[in-house]
């Protein structure tokens, strides 16, 4: 019982100072120091050398070197015109499909994930050309914006992916390992979307117009898509081979799109400072994330509360699937409020000794979380590709919301299937890795 109040305590502490306005990551702070001293009875002294350690600890990690290389890479690539040249690639491979153009979207995110690792960005550089080209062939709007919001949030799956980098971080888990799990699990989602898509379109051909027609061949769409492929072989080739680790493999994404843009003579001292200033204020915020959510982690660890929550929690007996669908609404409502990387660091700590303790393997657990926090991506009110899609098409975010719900179901059903055949993801690494 002492175990429950403590911990119905810190989280109404934390709800409340999140309530207040705070941001997210001073909140976690607050909460752990006061957790502490509180709770744990810690005077100031012992408080500051536990933080001091936790900061130089986390300032010293090699792993956490990847994410802002991988979100400078992301940066380059949105302020060029390799977007643009991913949907002239992609118009030719999908304009005979049912529901045409409407596939780039999917496709589109799908590569463009895979050089990306951010849910916004993905969606943003995908969605400032499709959005456009769309509405002007007459393709239904919301089965445009949808497509868009559901597949957007594959950058936080398909591999590298910045809420994978965090969870491993967090959890202890071989990056390289998540990233190859993330792979198939993206995939099908992907082919779910697809599906839809389809389906929709041969039920109502209205949604998708047969307008004009590209006279572009296979040799110049392959030409048009060799930038992204190009950058998705060298990055993901240089994890999967073992050449490199994914902070290596990060620095070499980076150096390959520089060398990339100077091939095409697109890189310009604005470009890269824009992309530097873009990069540089979301490597921070995440950062400052994981910091706090380690001071976080290490709070709870003193007051001895996830060990003593994981141990209630199976003296209570609850099914696996039980649990699973308990974690899953408690991720969903999590999402309606904070970003996908709140909810990694904020919850983790609880959240995975419980998950050891049923018996789930971390890595496997690592892709349900990601599918979870991307539920978030497309629920309002806190949703951050409805708000980029909103500000791409001028739309109301009740609009973009109710167009991107078949989406965040069938994100529900990929969910289920993986849930049902844990070898989606696993089967992957497990080859891969030997």
């Amino acid at each position: 019982m002492d175990m429950l109040l403590t911990g119905a305590g810190v989280v109404a502490l934390l709800l409340g100072v999140l309530a207040l306005g705070s941001w997210v990551f001073s909140g976690l702070v607050i909460v752990a120091m006061l957790s502490l001293w509180g709770l744990g009875d810690f005077d100031a002294q012992r408080i500051g050398l536990i933080f001091s350690k936790i900061l130089f600890r986390a300032a010293n990690s090699w792993e956490l070197s990847a994410i802002p290389l991988f979100i400078l890479m992301g940066e380059l690539i949105f302020r060029s015109d390799i977007s643009e040249r991913l949907f002239r690639g992609l118009t030719p491979l999908t304009r005979h499909l049912p529901g045409g153009i409407l596939h780039t979207n999917v496709m589109g995110c799908t590569l463009f994930a895979a050089v990306s690792g951010s849910s916004a960005a993905t969606t943003a550089t995908v969605g400032k050309i499709t959005t456009q080209e769309l509405a002007r062939r007459h393709y239904d709007r919301n089965l445009s914006i949808g497509s868009l919001a559901g597949a957007g949030s594959l950058g936080l799956l398909i591999p590298p992916s910045i809420v994978m980098i965090v969870y491993g971080v967090q959890a202890e888990v071989s990056i390289s390992k998540l990233f190859m799990a993330g792979v198939l699990p993206g995939l099908l989602i992907a082919a779910l979307y697809i599906g839809y898509v389809a389906v929709r379109s041969l039920i109502d051909p209205s949604i998708a117009p047969r307008g004009e027609d590209d006279a572009t061949g296979l040799g110049g769409a392959l030409l048009n898509l060799a930038p992204v492929l190009g950058l998705i072989v060298i990055v993901l080739g240089a994890i999967y081979s073992g050449i490199a680790t994914p902070s290596e493999a990060a620095a070499v994404g980076c150096a390959a799109t520089l060398v990339l843009l100077l091939w095409e003579r697109q890189l310009t001292l604005r470009l890269f400072i824009d992309a530097l200033s873009g990069a540089l204020i979301s490597a921070v915020m995440v950062c400052s994330l994981l910091i706090a959510a380690a001071l976080l982690s290490t709070a709870m660890g003193y007051l001895h509360l996830p060990r003593e929550l994981a141990g209630w929690i199976a003296d209570q007996a609850f099914s696996p699937v039980a649990l699973l669908l308990a974690l899953a609404l408690f991720y969903v409502l999590l999402g309606l409020f904070l970003d996908g990387i709140s909810i990694t660091v904020m919850s983790l700590p609880i959240t995975l000794p419980i998950i050891v303790q049923a018996g789930y393997d971390p890595l496997w657990f690592g892709v349900f979380l990601v599918i979870m926090v991307e539920l978030g991506q497309i629920t309002p009110p806190v949703g951050f590709n409805l708000f980029v899609l909103q500000g791409l098409t001028g739309e109301s975010i009740g609009r973009v919301a109710l167009a991107a719900a078949p989406f965040f179901v069938l994100m529900c059903i990929g969910a289920l299937i993986v849930c049902l055949w844990p070898s989606i993801a696993l089967w992957l690494p497990t080859v891969l890795s030997g």
